[in-house]
């Protein structure tokens, strides 16, 4: 009898389970509201007398669980500082699902698109978690702790014979069109894209309510879609009147009372190398041979420092878009134009202000001696790469000796930078030449050469040494001085392992016994696969097995150069961190003590936010451009390489000029395919007829949706 009593009271607690799930997922829906215990049962519809009992027992169950809490005798409301509730950043994806990144563990936590509430992309949320049928940690949306972002651009529907309408954002992550009342239309057109302020999502509504604060114009039109991008990721493209004024107002003079104050290498032989098109010159190099033949090689970067003072509306603006953004078609700088483009820009046959970094370099490229500090320079001729390249390569022209010497000592110093662990991923970079109305008239792909190769190292050895230099004392022990790094995690061995086991399938090995054997396989395979079939897929998989870099003022060091410390100092033009490294470095060299980490912390996060919008900004307006570009090649046949794999479909790249389009699996009509996430392709169930990452495939262009920026291919026999 008392095992019968035991089975009846496991069975009556697990229905108390359920209801208290029904009375928490009722709660949920309004959870800043107090109901009473009639209300509950009203919501769940339990409304005979023994439903509503279990109801109370129900309740009396969540309370004992502090699942709920009772305001006051028989008032009851949801509890949101429960055990099991966790605080994260929701991410959505194309399917309405979302996943939300939580601090304190390691995988993400899966929100199925029924139980996001009123959350949208990259808001701040409270969630609380549980195991679904005992499966993967699940989670429910309780309510939004911060919103991301107010506002949206779409594209404005008017329901006719109404005076009302909703805007139907670009972006398939946000989950809600936008409800636009009578009165706050602004004049759209039915149509018209749009940025829309939401102002308020009341409880228990479908869609929020907004107001359209600006028209940006007709869909598909090119002006209209690069604003959207800019509006998109919040991305200004004026500067404030005020900032402006301040810009204009600085002295730009050269003053001797500050030339004194300063090392004047006027006097140097000095250039610049940089895009042909590039207006805004962050840096100079000067070379000269010393009496001991050894030679002095100079890295001279803006003095933005001496411009851009903390506190001024100037350097609150800089902070703010922390980056330049380059988009395909104009530049969105972080400081305004007679900055960038005059008073820091080291320009040809003008005495400008410099910050540098001066190192005695022998024969071997070994660094003898190296001084760091403000200087006085003067640019004797500006170089293109091209032009620098011509040099290297004829040993002709002005200048040609300086520059072959820089390229000899820049080849050892990259030699020895790979010998140490560095990885050489040289990807080649999608470039258009447009008309005079912006239109892409064809494509090509900018690839470094020894010209490019030489500027780099000599970044890199500056921004190494300057982070050396405030990071060691000269016994070469850490002094725990606040800076703030670029730092480059090791790579993530699961990923590590999965590219391994899948290069082996092509006879390639790689040994991942330490970093340093991880560094010599990755720079093998990669020189292996060169001119290879599997060249794109494998390199494509290397990429994706690496970590992000980001600004930090932990210094992990920096894994894909293999350097320990390494810092941004070399583009304060268009680099807030370079910007704070200037400012460090010189706090030090005036003997100052090291400043508060926290401070500097926050400013890394917020300047690796900016970099990863203004990254996402830049890949949408190559994606608009490609897609313009293929619109005029409706219809026609490419050979293309697979370089993406989903359940859905897969992605194939045209190498001539970089355009990727889908192809939907619903669409392959040859047989019914499935996804094998192992082997990063899809499988024919019948024919066993198989597309994998890499493979080449015929494609005809059959669809360019300038709005979606998505091109669609057919496959063709």
């Amino acid at each position: 009898m008392a095992k019968k009593s035991k089975f009846i009271s496991h069975k009556n607690n697990h229905k108390l389970q359920e209801i208290g799930r029904l009375i928490l997922k009722f709660m949920n829906q309004k959870s800043s509201k107090v109901y009473n215990y009639k209300q509950i049962a009203d919501g769940i519809d339990y409304k005979n007398p023994r439903q509503r009992e279990l109801v109370i027992q129900a309740l009396h169950k969540l309370l004992s669980e502090e699942r709920i809490k009772e305001t006051e005798k028989g008032k009851y409301i949801i509890n949101l500082r429960i055990e099991g509730t966790l605080t994260g950043i929701i991410d959505f994806n194309q399917a309405g699902n979302a996943y939300v990144k939580v601090e304190e563990l390691d995988d993400d936590v899966f929100i199925h698109s029924k139980n996001v509430k009123d959350a949208l992309q990259g808001d701040k949320v409270l969630i609380v978690t549980y195991h679904f049928k005992g499966k993967k940690l699940e989670g429910s949306v309780l309510e939004v702790i911060e919103r991301n972002r107010d506002e949206f651009v779409g594209t404005f529907q008017l329901i006719k014979h109404k005076d009302f309408g909703f805007v139907v954002c670009d972006k398939k992550t946000i989950n809600t069109d936008i409800f636009v009342p009578k009165g706050k239309i602004a004049g759209a057109q039915d149509g018209d894209k749009v940025v829309v302020k939401m102002t308020e999502w009341k409880s228990g509504e479908k869609n929020p309510e907004g107001e359209i604060i600006k028209v940006l114009g007709a869909p598909g039109e090119h002006e209209t879609e690069i604003h959207s991008i800019l509006a998109e990721y919040g991305l200004p493209y004026t500067f404030p009147e005020e900032v402006e004024k301040e810009a204009g107002e600085i002295d730009r003079r050269i003053l001797d009372s500050e030339v004194a104050k300063r090392r004047d290498m006027r006097g140097i032989c000095t250039f610049t190398i940089d895009p042909k098109d590039a207006k805004d010159f962050d840096d100079a190099l000067s070379i000269q041979k010393l009496e001991n033949g050894n030679w002095e090689i100079g890295v001279h970067i803006a003095d933005v420092s001496h411009y851009v003072v903390p506190g001024t509306r100037l350097d609150d603006e800089a902070y703010d878009r922390a980056t330049s953004v380059y988009l395909v078609d104009r530049v969105v700088p972080m400081l305004p134009e007679v900055l960038s483009n005059d008073v820091c820009s080291l320009r040809p046959n003008e005495d400008k202000y410099t910050f540098s970094a001066v190192f005695e370099l022998d024969e071997n490229a070994d660094v003898v001696k190296e001084w760091f500090g403000r200087t006085v320079i003067h640019s004797d001729r500006r170089f293109s790469y091209e032009e620098a390249q011509e040099r290297i390569e004829t040993k002709e022209g002005d200048m040609a000796e300086e520059i072959l010497v820089l390229d000899r000592l820049a080849k050892i110093l990259r030699k020895n930078r790979i010998k140490n662990g560095a990885i050489t991923f040289d990807r080649s970079e999608v470039r258009f030449n447009l008309d005079e109305n912006s239109e892409p008239i064809g494509v090509y792909f900018k690839i470094s050469k020894d010209s490019n190769h030489l500027i780099e190292e000599f970044m890199l050895l500056a921004n190494r040494k300057v982070s050396e230099f405030v990071s060691l004392n000269r016994k070469g022990d850490p002094t725990g001085n606040t800076f703030i790094y670029r730092i480059h995690d090791d790579p993530d061995p699961t990923k590590l392992e999965a590219l391994r086991e899948f290069v082996s399938t092509f006879g390639y090995k790689m040994d991942l016994a330490n970093t340093k054997k991880v560094a010599e396989s990755l720079n093998r395979l990669l020189t292996d696969v060169k001119g290879k079939g599997e060249e794109n897929m494998i390199e494509t998989l290397a990429m994706r097995s690496m970590s992000k870099a980001i600004y930090s003022t932990n210094p992990i060091g920096h894994y894909g150069l293999g350097f320990e410390y390494y810092s941004h100092f070399t583009s304060p033009i268009r680099r807030y961190p370079d910007l704070i490294a200037h400012r460090l470095l010189q706090h030090y060299l005036d003997g100052g003590k090291s400043p508060n980490k926290q401070d500097f912390e926050e400013k890394s996060k917020h300047c690796s936010a900016m970099e990863r919008l203004a990254a996402d900004a830049e890949r949408d307006s190559i994606k608009f451009m490609q897609v313009k570009f293929m619109e005029k090649h409706l219809g026609e046949v490419f050979t293309g390489v697979i370089s993406g794999v989903a359940d859905f479909g897969f992605w194939v790249q045209i190498p001539e000029n970089g355009a990727e389009g889908l192809i939907k699996l619903r669409d392959l009509m040859d047989d019914s395919y499935q996804y094998d996430a192992k082997i990063h392709a899809v499988i024919g169930t019948r024919t066993g007829n198989q597309y994998q990452l890499g493979q080449e495939v015929k494609i005809k262009v059959m669809k360019a949706n300038l709005i979606q920026k998505q091109l669609d291919f057919k496959i063709v026999e």
